[in-house]
């Protein structure tokens, strides 16, 4: 039993972060009039571009490094985020 709840325990929090290169602002769509480029659920391969990190007036596209479905956006649309956070989970 001990087994079995460790495994369950590692599996929530298991996943690959995609994190942020530079502090600016983050944004999950290219355009305010587009769509989000992934949603919780969504597929994506390595090299896909994730979201758009803004800082001092350039839109600096964030590819995944890592093939899979995204479990967790741990940012708002809009939020100032600092070096190094943790932006995406990628399982």
């Amino acid at each position: 039993d001990v087994l079995s709840t460790n495994s369950d325990s590692a599996k929530i929090n298991s996943g690959s972060s995609i994190k942020s290169p530079i502090v600016g602002t983050f944004y999950r769509k290219p355009a305010p009039d587009k769509p989000p480029f992934i949603d919780i659920g969504s597929h994506v391969n390595a090299g896909d571009v994730v979201c758009i990190v803004e800082a001092m007036k350039m839109m600096n596209e964030i590819k995944s490094e890592f093939t899979g479905q995204v479990t967790a956006i741990n940012v708002e649309d809009g939020s100032p985020v600092e070096f190094d956070q943790s932006l995406i989970v990628i399982d």
